[in-house]
């Protein structure tokens, strides 16, 4: 069911301390990340390892069970997790298999997995109950692997709270202010949206139109399409940790039966939470045009990853701001309104899993 509410029922709502709804899938790594040397990352708080032996990925809790040791700090020996401080050895599902001095093994050493999913070039973690693990909660993101699609990625650490970065992805309006000359044109922040909630599935829309508007750097040098266009940006966000932009790009006045010479962009984010102040800002973006273009690729992937670092420092002082002060007052407008909403949804995901 589609709620909607006014901007003044969403005002009172601010970011509070974060806490995490772990009963989900986030993406903890690229797929070329992973190797045979261990890649240690924290997910909801939970430290987690992640390596490849014998071609398979597998993913551990970063805890050695004998004296606490990253693992991660270890080496993969024999298609085995070795700990590199005391030899401790485990296999892809966790299983203790030898200690050192001793052939018995104690029953506890084991430590635990988690559960993966790839898609395309992200590998998705549960931090949660494994026994919920469900592919089926994972959003269907068919771009990913779909060879009709070119994609690139990234990752950018972000020093602040998940929160923040879903409030600045669901509001674009700050592309005209913090990314003039990438992706912000003035007309961004002067187009009014439409928002609504998907309250049954945990989604948040958010969706704005423009007509015969500037086309920005990042669309004209990759797409050749001229000033003026119609830009149209149309968000999913599935809380908490998959956020869509479909985006497209076309001559003005493009007729229905013209659309191939539309060009079409879905710009990606997984938003993963790792502690109370830090965030792994996953990115991707697809494109269905000059799918073989390597130079378009080069362009994309260098452009979207600077847009990236633009927020990242933006968030970065941010965190600063709202972690040292006491007073959450904040003034909240229309385009505030799928951030609000998104911040609701999530925190009833968060009070869901804790009982509240």
């Amino acid at each position: 069911m589609w709620v909607r509410f006014s901007c003044d029922e969403l005002a009172t709502m601010t970011t509070e301390n974060p806490r995490f709804a772990r009963n989900h899938w986030y993406v903890i790594a690229s797929v070329d990340e992973v190797t045979d040397s261990p890649l240690g990352r924290v997910v909801c708080g939970e430290p987690i390892v992640v390596f490849r032996a014998n071609g398979i990925i597998s993913a551990l809790r970063d805890r050695c069970s004998h004296r606490r040791y990253p693992l991660s700090r270890g080496r993969v020996v024999d298609d085995l997790l070795v700990c590199g401080y005391h030899g401790f050895c485990y296999d892809c599902a966790g299983i203790c298999t030898a200690v050192p001095g001793q052939e018995t093994i104690p029953s506890r050493a084991d430590v635990r997995s988690y559960p993966l999913l790839r898609r395309g070039p992200w590998l998705f973690v549960w931090p949660g109950d494994p026994d919920l693990a469900d592919e089926c909660r994972l959003p269907q993101l068919p771009w990913l692997t779909d060879g009709s699609w070119t994609v690139v990625h990234g990752m950018q650490p972000l020093s602040a709270r998940y929160e923040l970065l879903i409030d600045n992805l669901l509001d674009l309006s700050h592309e005209t202010y913090l990314h003039a000359g990438y992706i912000g044109t003035p007309e961004v922040a002067a187009t009014p949206v439409f928002t609504e909630v998907d309250e049954e599935n945990a989604i948040v829309r958010v969706s704005r139109h423009m007509h015969a508007v500037a086309c920005p750097p990042f669309y004209a040098r990759s797409t050749g399409i001229e000033s003026p266009i119609d830009r149209w940006q149309d968000i999913e966000y599935h809380a908490p940790g998959i956020y869509v932009l479909h985006s497209r790009i076309a001559p003005v006045g493009l007729a229905a039966d013209q659309e191939h010479l539309a060009a079409h962009v879905k710009v990606l984010y997984g938003i993963t939470p790792s502690t109370s102040s830090s965030t792994y800002d996953f990115w991707l973006v697809a494109r269905d045009f000059a799918l073989d273009d390597t130079e378009v690729s080069d362009f994309l992937a260098t452009m979207n990853d600077q847009v990236v670092m633009q927020d990242v420092e933006a968030l970065n002082e941010l965190e600063l701001r709202v972690s040292a002060d006491d007073d959450p007052f904040e003034v909240n407008i229309k385009i505030d309104r799928g951030g609000l909403h998104a911040r609701r949804v999530v925190g009833q995901l968060v009070d869901a899993e804790n009982g509240a």
